[in-house]
């Protein structure tokens, strides 16, 4: 029931391409989640790499008891613990002011395919509890994997609560590093809320400019569209047997890499690095629309959320090849860079409130659980 009393949150998100922090100061006292605000906070160019070169460390050496692990744990803690500091400047709150800090962490691993599945997220829980003053709740994915799922991805039962209509087939597509895909029927009485990854986002197109432009980011797609998509190429990326997978499903930088994109390319040989960033680019948008016509053939709008927003090239190429208009969540009142900082400041809500924040339906689990795990600040 709403509140005349502010019901605080603070959501903490750095996704697979580790190009900062996203921060949201989100009030739960009315019928729907109220962003008060916001902040982005840029990983260190030292730290950013060091994160990257962690992406390479074996799943059988992945432990935080190593030495290694454990001092970027507590330094990525640190900053995650600034990022909270931070987003309450110029705001009337105080850290006592805040119920917890949903900290989704960085994914440095996840092995949902694994005969024992983990995904491993770090950002010391208890130190970012003890520099804020404030509970947090960490380590959302380990419960719905522990019940038989994929622990990924988690952001569709958020975009169910705020972005679900009564009388629209919407789908919500989320484009960081990974594309995910939110499909919301109008009727949920007879079809469920359903979602799963459905590939690349901007990983690869990222990691191909990095590598032949020295640049972090395609920004507004301009490598892309100065380059002519290989047909061929396209096809043979698509042919892959990620795509072909029925969902449940989800994926990560372990399987869409550098590595993959070179195993593909060895025969295509000629190419400019530009018609290679084309073909990414289009990787990523067919991909997409592919997902939505097999899985969500009904749908009427499509929404964009995440980094991929800002690459109009991205954005033009998906809306060449469908015919459902395609527009941002700032058209639904959230800003596409803050609502998975969102998602994950609701989902300790969720937590407080002892409600689940999974869908089976979505990740695969046995059934609906509450996520993630509470560290109380010191007092």
């Amino acid at each position: 029931m709403p509140t005349s009393l502010p019901e605080l949150y603070i959501g903490l998100m750095s996704g697979t391409s580790m190009d900062g922090i996203d921060v949201a100061l989100v009030d739960f006292s009315g019928s729907k989640p109220k962003l008060i605000n916001t902040y982005n906070q840029p990983w260190p160019e030292a730290v950013q790499q060091t994160l990257i070169n962690a992406r390479d460390i074996p799943d059988g050496q992945l432990s935080l008891s190593s030495l290694d692990l454990r001092s970027l744990d507590l330094l990525t803690a640190k900053i995650f613990a600034q990022a909270c500091v931070n987003v309450l400047e110029n705001t009337p709150y105080k850290s006592l002011d805040i119920i917890a800090i949903g900290s989704h962490g960085q994914t440095i691993r996840h092995r949902p395919d694994l005969e024992q599945p983990f995904s491993l997220q770090i950002g010391n829980a208890k130190r970012i509890a003890t520099l804020t003053g404030i509970d947090v709740i960490s380590d959302f994915r380990t419960a719905d994997i522990q019940a038989g799922g994929q622990g990924a991805p988690l952001a569709p039962a958020f975009h169910d609560c705020i972005f679900h209509h009564h009388k629209i087939n919407r789908v919500i597509v989320n484009i960081g590093g990974i594309a995910n895909i939110t499909i919301l029927p109008k009727d949920k009485k007879n079809q469920s809320v359903t979602g799963f990854d459905c590939g690349p986002g901007n990983t690869l197109m990222d990691t191909w400019i990095t590598k032949h432009k020295q640049k972090s980011y395609d920004a507004e797609g301009a490598f892309a569209a100065s380059g002519k998509t290989n047909a061929n190429l396209l096809a043979k990326l698509l042919m892959d047997d990620y795509f072909q997978l029925a969902p449940p499903k989800s994926t990560g930088f372990e399987y869409f890499n550098l590595k993959w994109l070179q195993k593909n390319l060895d025969k295509d040989i000629g190419m400019s690095s530009a018609d290679i960033q084309s073909t990414l680019c289009g990787l990523t948008s067919t991909s997409i629309i592919r997902a939505i016509n097999q899985h969500a053939s009904d749908t009427e709008e499509i929404y964009i959320c995440g980094g991929g927003a800002h690459n109009s090239e991205l954005m033009r190429r998906l809306q060449a090849i469908t015919q459902c208009p395609i527009a941002t969540t700032e058209e639904l009142g959230i800003h596409p860079d803050w609502v998975e900082a969102m998602a994950f400041a609701w989902l300790a809500y969720r937590h407080i409130h002892q409600q689940t924040g999974n869908l089976p339906s979505v990740t695969g689990a046995d059934k609906a659980v509450i996520l993630g795990n509470l560290t109380k600040h010191p007092v």
